[in-house]
């Protein structure tokens, strides 16, 4: 083997994982408002307030709606995930080393992402819907559908419920969310992946929501203008050849990160996750 690097190799490399990231590394990117090829340390999302319009007299000027105007700065971070692919050990196992360390380079940085992107959801506290011991209730998904809607959260499909696979489970006992009598077949939970839209937002399950020392799990239903995500890298790989180990070393690597815009576009429900 050449102590240079196989530029193939490299290239192929690169393209699955870039690929993987793409395909099944973050659930929640598409669900926020994205900047990407951010140069510097941090990005800046800009919040507009509410407008409001006003009449006029015949000739008179037009009024002005004064919208106020604030800013979000969200801090770049560096991430890394890397691992070695042995020159020879490719030769005897049964699998491809190379996609496998791909998919995990991949995934662990996507898993990054959406922690990123929950850590900022779990800032928010305008709105919530207390927890009272209970589970995840058909009146706690209408309270906070109340809430969205009273704060003139926009309903124009950018709407997202994350819950956890217990919420998930106690969802699909309630008949208005399972049921194709209320929703109609072709938005029942079960075809394909575990998402399913209602009342007019994406209802998702989703690991890594947190939970306090009570077992209360904060569930988020927000819009997609009420996070921002910056991407100053996406996912890139670096390879390199190490002759002293007859092996490359592939770093997996992106620089994101995740800030709350606007708390008054996240509701977070608590919900009891003491066994049954």
């Amino acid at each position: 083997m050449s102590t240079s690097i196989d530029n193939a190799f490299v290239k192929q490399f690169e393209r699955e994982v870039h690929e993987a990231y793409q395909r099944t590394g973050s659930k929640l990117r598409n669900t926020v408002h994205t900047i990407s090829d951010v140069n510097g340390s941090s990005a800046i999302f800009q919040k507009v307030g509410k407008g409001t319009a006003s009449t006029k007299s015949t000739h008179g000027m037009v009024p002005v709606m004064n919208l106020a105007h604030s800013s979000v700065e969200v801090t770049l971070q560096d991430f890394y995930a890397g691992d070695w692919v042995d020159r020879l050990d490719e030769l005897k196992v049964n699998i491809d080393e190379r996609q496998v360390i791909a998919n995990a380079g991949a995934y662990a940085l996507g898993r990054k992402t959406d922690e990123m992107i929950i850590a900022a959801l779990a800032t928010a506290n305008t709105l919530t819907v207390a927890e009272a011991n209970t589970g995840l209730t058909i009146g706690k998904v209408l309270s906070a559908f109340e809430q969205l809607g009273t704060a003139d959260v926009p309903d124009d499909g950018e709407r997202y419920c994350l819950v956890g696979y217990k919420q998930w489970s106690q969802l699909l006992q309630i008949d208005e969310f399972a049921n194709s009598e209320f929703v109609g077949s072709d938005d029942l939970p079960f075809n394909g992946t575990q998402a399913k839209r209602w009342l007019g937002s994406l209802f998702m399950p989703m690991t890594g929501l947190p939970v306090d020392g009570n077992d209360i799990r904060s569930c988020f239903w927000y819009h997609k203008t009420a996070i921002g995500h910056a991407s100053g890298s996406d996912v890139q790989s670096d390879i390199t050849w190490h002759g002293d180990r007859a092996a490359h070393f592939v770093n997996n690597m992106m620089s994101q990160g995740a800030g709350l815009i606007d708390a008054g576009g996240v509701v977070v429900i608590g919900c009891d996750e003491t066994p049954d």
